[in-house]
C-alpha cells in the first residue's frame, strides 16, 4: 500500500471515529458540566466577583483551578452556550489528534507519519479518560499537549519549558514536572545538559502567569494560594469511584469519606520514588531508548497517583503510556511486554471503574475486595507502569553509567 493511500485510509478511519464520538455525545445529551463551570468562572472574573465563592450548575460546583485559569476562561463567555459547547467539543477532538501525534513523537526515534498519528487518535478518543474529557469539556488534553510539546523539543529549543510552566499555572498538578526538571538539572550540573535552562524557563513561565493573575485578581489569588490550593476535599469526595488516586484507594479500602494519613505516607513515598525514576530516565545513559518518554510518562503517572483527587478523565496520559508500551512490545518482541501493553490498552478502554456500584448514597463505602480492585484499576495500572519504568531505567544505567549528555542524547 502506498504512503498516500495508507494516509487516506487512516484519515477516513480517524474522521469516522471522531464523528461517531460526537454523535454518541450528542445522542446521550452530555452535560459538558465542567466547561459550564469554566464559563461561570470566566463570567465571575468579568463581573469582578469572588471566584472561589462562585458555584455553578445545579450541582453547585466550585472553581478548583488557580486564578490564571479563571482569566483564560473569560473567552468562553464571548459565545452563547450552544456555540461554546460545540467549539469546546471540536477543540478537544482536535487536541486528541495533537496528543496522539506528540505521544508518538515522544516515543519514536523519527517523526511519525500521518497515518500512524491518525490511527492512534482513532483509538485514543475511545479510551475512557479521553472520551470523558470530551464528555465533560475538560482541559486535560490541553494540559497534556502543553507538557508533551515541551518534552518533544530539541535540546537547543529556547521555548522548551514554557508549555509545562503554563500548564502548572492553569492546574497545579503539572508542578511535579518542574520538580523533575530541577532534580535533573542538579544531577547533571556542569555537563552542558539543557535541564537547568528548561527548568528556569518553566519556572519563569509559571511564575509569570501566576503573577499576572495576582496583579489582575489579587483577592482571588490570595484566597487560592493561602486556602483553596490546600483543601483536598474541595474538588469532591475522596471515596467516589471516579477518584482514581492513592487517596481514593485508601478511602475505599477503609470504607470512609475521610481516609487516614496512610494515603499521605503512600503519596509521599510514591512522589519521591516517581520523581527519582523520572529524573534518572532524563539523565539516563544513551542506550535507554525513548528516555524522555519514560521520564515524561513516569512523572505524569506519579502526579496522578499522589493528587488528592484524580478523576478518571485526568488519566488522558494513558495515550502516551499505551504508545510507549506498544512500541516497546514491538521492539522487544517479548510476550511479557505484549501482554503488558495489551493490559494497559484494555484497562483504559473498558471504563471498568464505572462497573462497580457508585453514585448517590456512596455505595463505594461498602465495596467488597473484588470491587475495590476493579475500582482501582487506573492507579494499579499506574503503579505497575512505575515499577516497569524503575526496572528499565535502573538496568540501562547499570549497563552503561556514562551520562547521556556526553553522548549528545540528554534530551529528545
Amino acid at each position: 500500500m502506498s504512503r498516500r493511500l495508507r494516509t487516506g485510509c487512516a484519515l477516513g478511519v480517524c474522521a469516522a471515529s471522531l464523528v461517531l464520538v460526537w454523535i454518541v455525545q450528542r445522542v446521550t445529551h452530555v452535560s459538558l458540566v465542567d466547561v459550564m463551570v469554566y464559563r461561570a468562572a470566566g463570567q465571575t472574573v468579568r463581573d469582578d466577583g469572588d471566584l472561589y465563592a462562585m458555584r455553578a450548575t445545579s450541582a453547585r460546583l466550585p472553581m478548583t483551578y488557580p486564578p490564571f485559569a479563571g482569566l483564560l476562561f473569560v473567552p468562553l463567555t464571548w459565545l452563547d452556550t450552544a456555540a461554546m459547547r460545540t467549539a469546546v467539543t471540536a477543540a478537544n477532538l482536535l487536541l486528541a489528534i495533537v496528543v496522539a501525534g506528540l505521544s508518538l513523537r515522544l516515543v519514536l526515534p523519527r517523526r511519525p507519519d500521518a497515518a500512524l498519528v491518525l490511527g492512534t487518535a482513532a483509538w485514543a478518543v475511545w479510551s475512557e479518560p479521553v472520551f470523558s474529557t470530551v464528555r465533560y469539556g475538560q482541559v486535560n488534553l490541553l494540559l497534556a499537549a502543553l507538557v508533551l510539546w515541551d518534552f518533544t523539543r530539541s535540546p537547543g529549543n529556547r521555548w522548551s519549558g514554557v508549555g509545562t510552566g503554563l500548564a502548572a499555572a492553569i492546574k497545579i498538578t503539572p508542578l511535579l514536572f518542574l520538580a523533575v526538571m530541577a532534580v535533573a538539572a542538579i544531577a547533571t550540573r556542569g555537563r552542558g545538559t539543557p535541564w537547568p535552562r528548561r527548568f528556569l524557563t518553566a519556572l519563569a513561565a509559571f511564575a509569570g502567569a501566576t503573577l499576572i493573575a495576582v496583579a489582575l485578581l489579587p483577592h482571588d489569588s490570595k484566597t487560592y494560594w493561602t486556602r483553596d490550593a490546600f483543601a483536598p476535599n474541595r474538588s469532591g469526595s475522596a471515596v467516589n469511584v471516579a477518584n482514581q488516586s492513592l487517596r481514593g484507594i485508601v478511602a475505599r479500602l477503609q470504607h470512609t469519606q475521610t481516609p487516614s494519613s496512610m494515603w499521605v505516607v503512600a503519596a509521599v513515598l510514591v512522589a519521591i520514588g516517581g520523581t527519582a525514576i523520572a529524573a534518572a530516565a532524563l539523565t539516563a545513559p544513551a542506550r535507554l531508548r525513548s528516555s524522555a518518554a519514560w521520564a515524561t510518562v513516569t512523572c505524569a503517572v506519579t502526579a496522578l497517583l499522589v493528587s488528592p483527587i484524580t478523576w478518571t478523565h485526568h488519566w488522558v496520559w494513558d495515550v502516551p503510556m499505551a504508545v510507549l508500551l506498544v512500541h516497546e512490545a514491538f521492539r522487544r518482541r517479548d510476550p511479557r511486554w505484549t501482554a503488558g501493553a495489551a493490559a494497559c490498552v484494555v484497562a483504559f478502554s473498558t471504563a471498568a471503574p464505572w462497573t462497580v456500584p457508585h453514585g448517590p448514597g456512596r455505595p463505594e463505602l461498602h465495596e467488597n475486595p473484588a470491587q475495590m480492585v476493579v475500582a482501582a484499576i487506573y492507579p494499579l495500572a499506574g503503579i505497575a507502569f512505575l515499577a516497569t519504568a524503575a526496572v528499565v531505567t535502573l538496568r540501562a544505567r547499570a549497563a552503561n553509567p556514562t551520562p547521556a549528555a556526553e553522548h549528545g542524547t540528554a534530551a529528545p
